[in-house]
């Protein structure tokens, strides 16, 4: 892991979901409960770790390991999810995935191959129960081009073909830059006129911006960075990096 609407159909939307703003409350229950497990592991390690090797030799201090996404204990956590947010899926599915993504993040790119694929063919897809919301968090310190492929897939999506665009991106993750980002969009078929505009304006750099300030409030620290949430009870299970699909199923699993 890399540091730092009414029903639509069970398929790739190919227009953006436009359905009211609304906030999603999410309960750190299962962040606090990794977090005390973790810490108290690190803490026997550092006591007990001393004790073998040479009995002539001074104990070493010990090195702690921070988790690359250290989960914060109690509170809450309030994420707006957008009319205009990327939905795959059923709009109004009861749980959803919500992904922050950075599309220079190879890790990023793993999952899109992965686990993503896998949930497209899931039956959790199929059925409308899941859907998945894609929202920005370009790691802009160690990845250049990150921001403007942001902006740029939201140029896309104004068109109704991020996903399409999406998955040129990730493909494509070493072609980036503002010329490449143009070829793709001709490549899926946009309007590279209204395209271009949209991208050399920044149109969208504001709207990244809340993406990336909602991933760090939400405990994110790198990407790929998902909060599985229950719209109905409001719990949430947090996972963190390119894991298997079996991961999400679990976390699906445990918000039914």
């Amino acid at each position: 892991m890399e540091e730092h609407n009414k029903h639509a159909t069970h398929t790739e939307h190919h227009k953006p979901v436009h359905k009211e703003k609304g906030t999603i409350t999410f309960k750190k229950s299962s962040m606090w409960k990794f977090g005390t497990f973790l810490f108290a592991a690190l803490f026997l390690i550092s006591v007990f770790g001393g004790f073998g090797g040479n009995s002539g030799a001074a104990p070493s201090a010990p090195t702690p390991t921070a988790p690359t996404n250290p989960p914060a204990v109690g509170g809450e956590v309030t994420v707006e999810i957008n009319g205009d947010d990327p939905i795959l899926g059923d709009a109004d599915a009861e749980i959803s995935i919500v992904e922050f993504s950075d599309f220079q993040c190879p890790f990023c790119s793993r999952v899109a191959d992965g686990a993503i694929a896998d949930f497209k063919s899931s039956s959790y897809f199929s059925n409308g129960e899941v859907n998945l919301i894609y929202k920005h968090f370009p790691l802009s310190s160690i990845h250049p081009y990150a921001q403007n492929a942001a902006e740029a897939s939201d140029c896309a999506n104004k068109q109704g073909k991020f996903w399409e665009y999406h998955d040129v991106l990730f493909a494509n993750a070493n072609a980036l830059d503002d010329n490449s980002l143009k070829a793709h969009a001709e490549t899926v078929g946009l309007d590279l006129d209204a395209f271009s505009e949209c991208l050399d304006s920044n149109e969208f750099e504001a709207s990244v911006k809340t993406d990336l300030d909602q991933g760090t409030s939400a405990g994110a620290r790198g990407t790929p960075y998902f909060v599985v949430v229950n719209h109905k009870s409001g719990d949430t299970q947090v996972i963190s990096g390119a894991v298997p699909w079996s991961n999400f199923e679990s976390a699906i699993n445990a918000l039914q």
